[in-house]
């Protein structure tokens, strides 16, 4: 299973960006897809999960400013994030729930400036 994330980058407060995380070796719409996110010294944490039949969560922190959506056909999770903060920033990992295994991506800075 590879999770091949894109999409990270510099910023400013109020801005948006668009994550995007390619899946392969796995059966994409059998899977729960997410984005989690780890800021310096602090705990990596739930940004926003769409289960396989499409039910979606997000953190109370971007609610209203994130959204999350998959594309079964092309194996891909994308996060749209907009009116971006400063406490944004952190690495955003791209996460594959199964049944029987998890599975992260390499990570992507997102970097928000004030």
């Amino acid at each position: 299973v590879q999770l091949q994330a894109s999409g990270g980058g510099l910023v400013q407060a109020g801005g948006s960006l668009r994550l995007s995380c390619q899946a392969s070796g796995m059966i994409f719409s059998a899977f729960a897809m997410g984005w989690y996110r780890q800021a310096p010294g602090k705990q990596r944490e739930l940004v926003a999960l769409i289960a396989s039949g499409g039910d979606i969560k997000y953190a109370d922190s971007i609610k209203g400013r994130f959204t999350i959506s998959r594309d079964n056909a092309k194996n891909t999770v994308a996060l749209q994030m907009n009116s971006l903060k400063p406490e944004d920033t952190a690495v955003y990992y791209c996460y594959a729930g199964g049944f029987r295994s998890n599975y992260w991506g390499q990570g992507t800075l997102v970097t928000v400036s004030s």
